[in-house]
């Protein structure tokens, strides 16, 4: 097996400012480290247990693509809601809980990337296992 280190979601969007612009100052993510310079360097944000990386310049708006969504868990989804609605970041869908327990939330960054802010109730099973 492949003894990972560390890891991290690259992504390259169209416009890098205004995707650091969403990711640092909308979404509230703190830089981990920056690389290069001018208008299109390479930012690595914290994402809990990973990190997230914006560099390069896409050619095009990847919009629209289902193989790549972000998943983020927040400790509480309502919460997230009004914070990112007061910095001006627009709610897809609001907190509703799913069938399998979780409550999610959805945005999209600048280029159409599906985010996913997940919060995980006190009572679910990722929290609590009877009987361990």
């Amino acid at each position: 097996m492949v003894h990972v280190l560390s890891s991290r979601v690259l992504l390259r969007p169209s416009d890098p400012e205004r995707s650091r612009d969403f990711y640092g100052r909308r979404l509230g993510l703190a830089v981990h480290r920056e690389f290069g310079t001018g208008p299109e360097r390479g930012t690595v944000y914290f994402l809990g247990g990973g990190f997230l990386e914006l560099s390069g310049r896409a050619e095009a708006s990847p919009a629209g693509s289902p193989d790549v969504r972000l998943w983020l868990q927040v400790e509480d989804a309502e919460a997230a809601r009004e914070e990112l609605t007061a910095r001006g970041v627009e709610i897809v869908r609001p907190p509703v809980k799913e069938p399998w327990g979780l409550i999610e939330m959805w945005i999209e960054d600048p280029d159409g990337t599906p985010i996913v802010l997940v919060e995980v109730p006190k009572e679910h099973p990722l929290r609590y296992r009877p009987g361990i």
